[in-house]
């Protein structure tokens, strides 16, 4: 594939180094989950303080990644790629010589901060950079990257624990992390495209932060104990300010977000099926994770986990001409019936053994159905967005898919909890399957096909 070309200077490699930070920083939304049990037994966290490992990122995650998209819009995708990436790599170097719990949620707070900055300038660093053809390449190769990360986490985090304890998981990130870093000096040059507003919308940008955090916040708890009260009470302080951002922004001469971005065709639909790509797999992954290394030890079933992450590759490179040839609304119906398929397959598992055939073809469907899905929610959220606004829209559309992960699981969690193992894992498969199938009624929404916008067509 050629290097990045375009507008805004840049060298061959570019579009790489932005694939492997989208990779670490959804592989770090779940490589943690298989690490809490050695991270409890090594710094005493107790099972409240513990959840905080993983919840602590995915707040500041959500929390703040519309706040970092609008920030790559004011200063520059590159620019802030780059700040978004050592600090991410600083954080993730604190987490794995983090000392005591407060250290530790300290540092995942700081590693979110990180990754919300990253996220959106990443995705928005591809479109600015790449002419159209070579731009549907490079959304294939992103999309693989963050579904491969995800998708590897849940084994990842349990082979690194296994065989290197568990501040592997997050010194991992650390020498890659300063690799791209000083890659990224030399292949990805200039600013990248500005907004030709100078100022954030502070008000704005409190609100939605704020109101993100309480929600990702809200639906972490209600997973982890949907009786106890923090959970709702997150998720009713968060309603209001919501609404409160929507008036506010309706009045502000430079708002957070543009009126013009959710005008834009395919940017609801966009962020509708992406959170509903990923709250359609969260749960049976976890369901599948937690089957699997009940029955095997991590690093056995680690040679069964690649499989899905091949296939979600396989299905997201294949995405990009699949959409151009057959329309991106029918590429995400045909992807989320793929994972309805997909995850059905796994209602088939017995509770005394581990038929690996049936769990590779489950894997095989339900991964190449994801990166069609995920190539399709990607694009129509994104490609007719207007200049100034990519990275605000990148933000957006990757806050919606973090907080489909968070859904999901919150879903999942108490009835899989409420139940005997087997009867758990069912809902929890169950719950992607209905899921999936919302998703396919919200790819109505979406154009047939998306295109880029006169104005910036290269």
């Amino acid at each position: 594939m050629s290097g990045l070309t375009g507008n805004t200077p840049a060298r061959a490699g570019g579009w790489t180094i932005v694939c492997v930070a989208q990779f670490v920083v959804v592989l770090d939304a779940t490589i943690v989950t298989m690490a809490l049990p050695a991270i409890d037994a090594d710094l005493g966290f107790g099972p409240v303080g513990l959840l905080w490992v993983f919840t602590a990122y995915t707040v500041a995650l959500a929390g703040l990644l519309v706040l970092g998209g609008r920030a790559s819009d004011l200063v520059g995708s590159r620019r802030m790629f780059r700040a978004g990436l050592a600090t991410f790599t600083a954080a993730s170097l604190a987490c794995a010589l983090a000392w005591s719990p407060a250290v530790l949620i300290a540092s995942r707070l700081l590693q979110g901060f990180g990754a919300a900055l990253l996220a959106p300038a990443a995705l928005a660093a591809l479109s600015d950079s790449l002419p159209p053809d070579a731009a549907r390449r490079a959304l294939g190769w992103w999309t693989a990257a963050g579904a491969g990360g995800g998708a590897s986490g849940w084994v990842l985090g349990g082979v690194l624990t296994q065989l290197g304890g568990w501040r592997w998981v997050f010194a991992v990130n650390v020498p890659i992390g300063l690799v791209a870093l000083l890659v990224s000096l030399r292949v990805l040059t200039g600013r990248g495209r500005t907004t030709p507003v100078r100022s954030l919308d502070a008000p704005g940008a409190c609100l939605i932060t704020t109101g993100l955090a309480l929600t990702a916040l809200g639906l972490s708890e209600v997973a982890h104990d949907p009786t106890a009260p923090r959970g709702w009470m997150a998720l009713a302080g968060a309603a209001p300010l919501m609404v409160l951002f929507a008036r506010i922004e309706q009045g502000s001469p430079q708002p957070l977000l543009p009126g013009t971005l959710a005008r834009t065709p395919g940017v609801l639909g966009g962020n509708l099926t992406a959170a509903a790509v990923t709250a359609s797999t969260s749960p049976p992954m976890l369901t599948a994770a937690l089957y699997v290394q009940e029955r095997l030890p991590p690093a056995q079933a680690g040679l069964i986990f690649p499989a899905f992450n091949l296939a979600v590759i396989g299905g997201s490179l294949a995405g990009p001409r699949a959409a151009a040839r057959h329309g991106t609304r029918r590429m995400l119906v045909t992807g989320f019936i793929g994972i309805a398929l997909g995850v059905a397959l796994l209602l088939l598992l017995p509770g005394d053994d581990v038929p690996l055939a049936v769990l590779l073809v489950a894997f095989a469907v339900m991964g190449v159905s994801l990166g069609l899905a995920s190539v399709s929610s990607t694009t129509a959220g994104t490609a007719e967005v207007a200049d100034g606004e990519r990275g605000v829209a990148a933000g957006v559309l990757t806050s919606s898919a973090q907080l489909g992960t968070t859904l999901g699981l919150a879903l999942c969690a108490p009835v899989t909890a409420a139940a005997d193992p087997m009867t758990g894992y069912r809902f929890g498969i169950l719950i992607g399957i209905a899921v999936a199938f919302a998703g396919a009624v919200a790819a109505f929404t979406v154009p047939r096909a998306v295109r880029r916008p006169a104005n910036d067509l290269r």
